[in-house]
């Protein structure tokens, strides 16, 4: 079943989370590990990020500095399909479009076609590091709404190439991302519904949200989606704190707010175990608000640890 089959056909919230793969040259056990933890409370499904190349500068033996592009977590497709069928569980790789261009892209689409993997969440991802701005690879997608125009052709039989005969469709069930507090680099909040709204209007099934620590938050988001004509499913994505440097990382790295108790409650701890659990009770609480709001479900990004969440869904679900 696909995604969307899944939230339509379930009769209780759904509990989701997403994994990142290993850094290169890291074994997939680790990943296996990440999941033992969580498979007793059975996930829906398992969402797997992707990363795109990074440019590196290395001191060669002269002084001077040579440039190099190097991807630090490859694997996200055989990663993703290697856990289906460990696991018997629907996966779903995150597509992007930086890093890669509209051929790229179409040939992973087709490889996940042959996996049997009929699941993708489409994003544009973040500019390069060290750039300020977003740039495409020549001939890849600006936008997440033209990634998803590109997906939903391939499911109407529309590849790259015009002379293909008699070429089959594909059935990607396709997720996006929203975001409760805006995209940061949306000049105002009503742009970026607007922009939410167009990747819905192109073929998006459902949206996740990136992660937010005010519920308020959330229910001003998904009213104001509703107001818009966006009436696919909403489901809330979570990240607890788990270390004391989260307090500055998170807000920093992802462009949102902490609210002033869990800012304060984390300010208080003295280690980071101490600030673990301060975000494991707040995340718990977070959830349980969500579950009682009628959320479809509710998505926990792990960051590659999983025992926090455990203990947090076992509490909730």
């Amino acid at each position: 079943m696909t995604v969307i089959e899944i939230i339509n056909d379930s009769k209780k919230p759904l509990f989701t989370f997403e994994l990142l793969p290993p850094l290169k040259g890291h074994s997939i056990e680790r990943t296996y590990t990440a999941i033992d933890r969580l498979v007793e409370f059975e996930p829906a499904y398992i969402n797997f990020t992707s990363h795109r190349n990074e440019t590196i500068f290395k001191e060669r033996a002269d002084g001077l500095l040579e440039k190099k592009i190097v991807r630090l977590r490859p694997g996200t497709i055989a990663l993703a399909a290697a856990v289906k069928y460990k696991y018997n569980i629907t996966v779903v790789p995150h597509i992007l479009c930086g890093g890669f261009t509209k051929e790229e892209t179409e040939n992973v689409l087709i490889e996940m076609r042959f996996l049997g993997i009929d699941d993708v969440l489409a994003l544009r991802g973040d500019p390069q590091k060290g750039s300020r701005s977003f740039i495409p690879e020549k001939n890849g997608h600006s936008h997440t709404t033209d990634l998803v125009n590109q997906i939903m052709d391939m499911n109407r039989g529309k590849y790259l190439e015009d002379n293909l005969e008699n070429a089959d469709p594909t059935n990607f069930c396709i997720g996006v991302a929203g975001y409760p507090e805006k995209h940061f680099e949306a000049p105002n909040k009503p742009v970026d519904l607007e922009n939410l709204k167009k990747k819905v209007d192109a073929g998006a099934s459902y949206i996740v949200t990136q992660m937010f620590f005010d519920n308020n938050k959330f229910c001003r988001f998904r009213d104001e989606c509703r107001k818009l004509g966006i009436t696919v499913p909403i489901i809330p994505g979570i990240k607890p704190i788990s270390a004391l440097h989260d307090i500055k990382l998170l807000p920093q790295t992802f462009h949102i707010d902490l609210p002033n108790d869990l800012f304060s409650a984390v300010s208080k701890c003295k280690t980071d175990s101490e600030a673990r659990e301060a975000g494991i009770e707040w995340a718990t609480m977070q959830s349980k608000e969500l579950l009682k709001l009628g959320v479809p479900g509710i998505h926990y990004y792990t960051l590659g640890r999983s025992d926090n969440i455990a203990r947090i869904v076992k509490a909730t679900f």
